[in-house]
Order: C-alpha cells, then structure tokens, then sequence
C-alpha cells in the first residue's frame, strides 16, 4: 500500500519570515562593509512593533531602524489598517557585543583552523523526484506562495490579497516511494474585508469573499502555477480530484504580525526539506556563516545534492557534527535509504565524502563564498533548491560610503562536484 507525505510552506509575509529576512538583512549589511563580521541577530515582530536582539562583533555601525522598515517596506506592510507598518511600527533595539569566551574558540591564527562557532548537528538532503532536487510536496508549496505574492505585487487581479499566506501541499506515494499524484492542496491567505455586509449580515459577506477567493485560488493561482512545471512527470500529478482546502477557517483579515508574534529561527522546517531526510535543530537567518548551522547545513545540502545528481543514489541524507571551538568535524554520517547505485555501504560513501570535502569551517566559507552580503534571499521560500545565481547589490550607509558588490547566491546548490564524484566512485 502507498503512502501520503504533506510539506508546507509560508509566504514572506508571515510573521516568523518577517523577522527572518529582518535579520537576514542586518546581517547582509554588516557583511557589506565588514565582511568578518560575526553575527547572531534574533528578531521579534508584533502588533506595531519591531524588537532586534542578539549579538555583534563588527567594524561596521548600520542603521537597525532604517533596515527594519527597508525590509518590512519591501515585504509589503504598507497599510496602516495592517497594524503593522513600515513607516510606523517601533524598532527596539537590543544588540550587544559577542561573548569573548565564544570568540575564543573561533578565530585562530591560522585561518583554516577556525573553530566551529558552536556544536550541534547539521542534516542535507536530496533526492531526484525535482529537478532541483527538492522534496516534490516542498516545492510545490513554495512554488505555490511564490506565484500569489506574484500576483499579490501585479494588483491586476486577486488584488484584495495581503501579505500573509501559508500552503501545503500532500502527495500520494506508491509502494516504491514514487509520486502517483497531488491528493491535497490547502492554501491560505490573508485578504482585505473586500466585502461588506448589507444588513448588518456579516456571515453572508464572509462567505462571499470565502466563495471568490476559493474560485481565484482555483481558477487563477494553480493554473499559473502549473504552467511554471515543465517536467511531464509531475504535471501528470495534477488531476482533476485534488482536494482544495482555502481559507479553511472562513477568514483571514486578522493576519501578519498583528494576528500573531514573529520570530526568526521558527520555521526551520520550511527553509530545509519540509520533514522529509531530517533537521538538526538550528536554525538559520541571522546567523553569520562561523555558525556551523548555517554554513554547514549548507555544505551538507551541496554534498548530498552533488552525490545525487552525480547517480550514487536516487535520494541522500548526509549529517556532520561539530563540537565547539573544534575545527574538524566530530562525524560525516550518510543514509541512502536503499537506494544506492554503487558497491559500497553508507559508511564507505562518507568516508569518501571525508576525502572529496573539506568540511572545516573556514574551508566551508570560501568554497561556497560564505562571507558575502547573499543572505536576505534566502530568508524566504526556502534555502534549498533554488537557483544559483550572479546578482549586483547595493549597500547604502549614513556612516559609510555606499558599497556596491557582485555576489553569488545559493552557492550550494551549485552542482560543481559531480564530475569529481563521478571519478570517485567510477560512475
């Protein structure tokens, strides 16, 4: 018998993104004008309210306000009846300097031998059912996000939408863990009262926006998603007895930081692999890439990416492990799940992951150009699977002057190992 498997997602509009990309992009300033920045910046979104924390040692000095509301300004709380504004909403600040005893056990003399700037574990994880090699329910739901706030930006339809929206999606297994078809499809999203009661009968006005934004999420959001699949294999998914659940609680007005409280690091799910291989705990925005949370879920991401793609296996999960201060991981841990297309066992293919990578710290930074200002992108729709890309930013100061860098994002998911592996492992 086959199985379902259910991955969400959530738009930059939600709360915990909000205070992702607000970290995120105080961290991409500070990297700017001090790229050895070290950085640990947590950030809390509320009713009108912006609260900054977490701890800093750089030679930079930025504008924490100007960043908050540049970010928020972006996202789209533009609206005072949002109750969470750009040009209006408080910003507290609350950093402080970066503990000298976790300072210590990183910088070395040596800058290879750069400790790690804490211990924990970290997962990557592919498989080849995407073209990106993503979790095909994970994708389908950031896909899905990603075109409505598309639609959201345009204001040519669907233009009662706001800023704050979730979905997810389920897919239908058979016995051999190939995808049969899309089973489940919830999208919600926060919406203007685009309706207004005649005769004080509010019941029927919010049924009536229920009704149009079902019709919409139907009729104009899903088409426009699917015409973005271009592999026949997953467009044959897509049928005509999906389950559509929209706005399943009959209204979302109330939304963004005024519906609920926003912290950075909570959806550590959504920017990995939407449940599937498995997650060590950290998370990631604003973090600056010492934090092995970061910077080595990465590197294990483009490890597990490569190995797939290269043909060791269908599907990958690879862990490494850190002990603070310690430059050189604790262990490098692989599952194939069975799925391996060579004559070795899991534990043989770390160890040749051992010698293909080098997974100190340091190392981690420069081969995937970790010390760059590229993280406010990756701050929503997900870390993983998306698209390598060259881009020019530019970074304005009061206190500096302006700084204008090319910068490569989502470096790990370039696929520049796998001829490396292929020799590796006589493929």
């Amino acid at each position: 018998m086959g199985y379902l498997f259910t991955s969400e997602s959530v738009s930059e509009g939600h709360p915990d993104k909000v205070a992702d990309q607000i970290s995120d992009a105080v961290l991409d300033e500070l990297l700017a004008f001090d790229p050895n920045s070290k950085v640990a910046c947590e950030t809390l979104v509320t009713t009108g309210q912006v609260v900054v924390a977490g701890e800093v040692k750089s030679e930079a000095y930025v504008d924490l306000q100007e960043i908050a509301r540049r970010t928020i300004r972006r996202i789209g709380y533009t609206k005072a009846e949002y109750k969470f504004e750009a040009e209006s909403c408080g910003v507290f600040s609350a950093i402080h300097e970066q503990s000298a005893d976790i300072n210590r056990g990183v910088e070395r003399q040596d800058p290879m031998e750069q400790g790690a700037g804490d211990q924990g574990m970290m997962f990557g994880y592919a498989t080849n059912e995407t073209e990106n090699y993503m979790p095909l329910s994970l994708d389908l739901s950031h896909k899905i996000l990603r075109v409505l706030a598309e639609i959201r930006r345009e204001g040519k339809e669907m233009t009662y939408l706001r800023p704050d929206a979730k979905s997810q999606v389920t897919i239908e297994y058979d016995d051999n863990g190939k995808p049969v078809r899309v089973d489940t499809i919830v999208v919600s999203t926060q919406h203007d009262e685009f309706i207004q009661p005649t005769d004080g009968k509010q019941e029927e006005a919010d049924r009536k926006m229920l009704d149009k934004i079902r019709q919409d999420v139907i009729t104009i959001l899903m088409p426009r998603v699917i015409a973005e699949i271009h592999d026949p294999a997953i467009l044959r998914l897509f049928d005509e007895h999906i389950t559509y659940h929209v706005n399943p609680t009959g209204k979302f007005v109330i939304g963004g930081p005024h519906g609920d409280t926003g912290l950075t690091g909570r959806k550590i799910i959504v920017d990995t692999y939407g449940g599937k291989g498995a997650h060590g705990g950290g998370a990631f925005s604003g973090k600056d890439p010492s934090k092995v949370d970061r910077s080595a879920a990465y590197a294990a991401r483009h490890i597990a990416k490569n190995m797939v793609a290269a043909g060791v296996a269908d599907e990958m999960l690879v862990q490494i492990s850190y002990a603070i201060g310690v430059a050189r991981p604790v262990n490098i841990y692989v599952n194939t799940y069975g799925r391996s297309h060579v004559s070795l066992s899991d534990g043989e293919i770390a160890q040749k992951i051992d010698a293909l990578f080098d997974l100190r710290p340091k190392a981690i930074e420069d081969r995937l150009k970790l010390r760059n200002p590229i993280y406010e992108e990756t701050a929503a729709y997900g870390h993983m699977g998306r698209q390598p890309q060259t881009v020019t930013k530019e970074f304005h100061s009061r206190y500096m002057p302006t700084k204008t860098l090319e910068v490569e994002l989502f470096t790990w998911e370039k696929l520049d190992y796998v001829a490396q592996i292929k020799e590796a492992f006589g493929l």
